[in-house]
């Protein structure tokens, strides 16, 4: 019996330390319904603006693994993922990501902080989340 309290304890401690770890929600910022009418558009639909410029002067090719802290958002306001909230910058090859990923962030430099409107052609196609999605994205690293 003594050993299923403690099971019992155990789990019950490891679920309040998951529940405390839950992903910190990041405002919506107002734009993200529509791109702006200062976003540059390109020939695909894929919108950006630039937040904040950056230091570098090489972009990356779709070929390149980037680092990069992100949040997305739907046009509703709410954010499905982020690895700002999770405290961890994300790693990975460009070309495996979505569309509107590997051609927004070629557009940009270390350093950069850009908004991106991505169209739902251009993101996961009909899958969760659907329609329009909208990434604050800053590119740390090219590899």
């Amino acid at each position: 019996m003594r050993i299923f309290a403690t099971l019992a304890f155990v789990l019950t401690a490891a679920f309040a330390v998951s529940a405390q770890t839950t992903l910190k929600v990041i405002p919506a910022p107002p734009d993200v319904k529509a791109p702006p009418a200062d976003a540059s558009k390109t020939s695909s639909g894929l919108a950006s603006k630039v937040l904040t410029k950056g230091t570098g002067k090489t972009h990356p090719r779709a070929n390149d693994e980037v680092t990069v802290h992100y949040t997305g958002w739907t046009t509703d306001g709410k954010m499905f993922d982020s690895s700002v909230a999770r405290g961890a910058p994300s790693s990975f090859p460009l070309d495996r990501v979505i569309a509107g990923w590997t051609e927004g962030v070629q557009l940009m430099v270390v350093g950069e902080k850009r908004r991106l409107w991505i169209p739902e052609a251009l993101a996961y196609r009909g899958r969760d989340p659907k329609g329009m999605l909208v990434f604050d994205v800053e590119l740390i690293k090219i590899k």
